[in-house]
């Protein structure tokens, strides 16, 4: 193809863009009627020039391309986030700041995945989110407002005994309960990742299980992972309530050991057929 030619589409492919706002590529490779293979492979040429940015979500297989500037039109496509992505969406566009370490873990997971709209920054040495749209400057107004008004009520420092019993008492700090919670996210997602499972949503996150509903060649189902030494019956039974809670076949992790006992009693309702009382 000569070169006027194709200058002449990545022409075609701004103004379409400028026109119309951030867009995906089957609507570019209509505009320039050229195929989608061909669009696209101009579209990565545009990015690699800097002319035209790509957003990390993705509307099916498809990021969003877009000129500098059309940021906050990009608002649109946060219909297409997952469940959980969408509820810390909504949050911190209601709040415009989050503090890290308030959040509830699937928040903070979703948090690090909405990565068009959730900027990340320090202050005072911790992690905080603010909505992409916000300006920066509304953060300090904001802690300068709340000192203000700390001032105005200080708080009581007078301890009384039982208050100073519980505030001595030995408890796993929150900070390393969260990072523990995190490593085991982590591990979970790099095992799913490795054989090719999808997260659809993250339903529960607590420190010793985790419940996510996956994607297996195309067909969802529950998983339940266990972050203890060993699982139990109990455990057992827990995963086939939220299973039926959810109408969807499960799937038990774990990173400790199965008991035997345990493995026997799985082998064992392989073949049941029913239980029958007699009368």
């Amino acid at each position: 193809m000569p070169v006027k030619d194709t200058s002449e589409i990545k022409e075609k492919i701004i103004l379409f863009i400028k026109r119309n706002g951030p867009s995906l590529p089957i609507h570019i490779a209509k505009e320039i009627e050229q195929p989608l293979l061909f669009t696209s492979a101009f579209l990565s040429e545009l990015s690699s020039e800097k002319k035209i940015r790509t957003s990390y979500m993705r509307i099916g297989s498809s990021p969003v391309y877009y000129l500098p500037g059309q940021e906050p039109l990009l608002s649109k496509f946060s219909t297409h986030l997952k469940s959980k992505e969408k509820e810390a969406y909504e949050l911190l566009k209601e709040k415009k700041f989050l503090k890290d370490s308030e959040q509830p873990p699937a928040i903070r997971v979703s948090l690090r995945q909405i990565k068009d709209f959730a900027i990340p920054f320090e202050y005072e040495g911790e992690l905080y989110w603010r909505f992409f749209i916000t300006p920066p400057e509304q953060f300090k107004r904001k802690k300068e407002e709340k000192k203000k008004e700390e001032k105005r009520t200080p708080k009581e420092t007078k301890l009384t005994g039982s208050s100073q019993k519980k505030k001595t008492s030995i408890k796993m700090p929150k900070k390393v309960k969260e990072k523990m919670k995190e490593r085991f996210f982590a591990r979970v997602k790099q095992f799913l990742s490795k054989k090719s499972l999808e997260i659809i949503d993250i339903i529960g996150f607590s420190r010793s299980s985790l419940l996510l509903i996956i994607s297996n060649k195309k067909e969802n189902q529950l998983l339940v992972a266990y972050d203890k030494k060993k699982i139990t019956e109990t455990d057992l039974l827990n995963a086939y309530k939220k299973s039926e809670e959810y109408g969807l076949p499960y799937t038990i992790l774990c990173t400790g050991h199965i008991p035997k006992k345990i493995e026997n009693l799985l082998q064992a309702t392989k073949k049941l057929k029913n239980v029958i009382k007699l009368e």
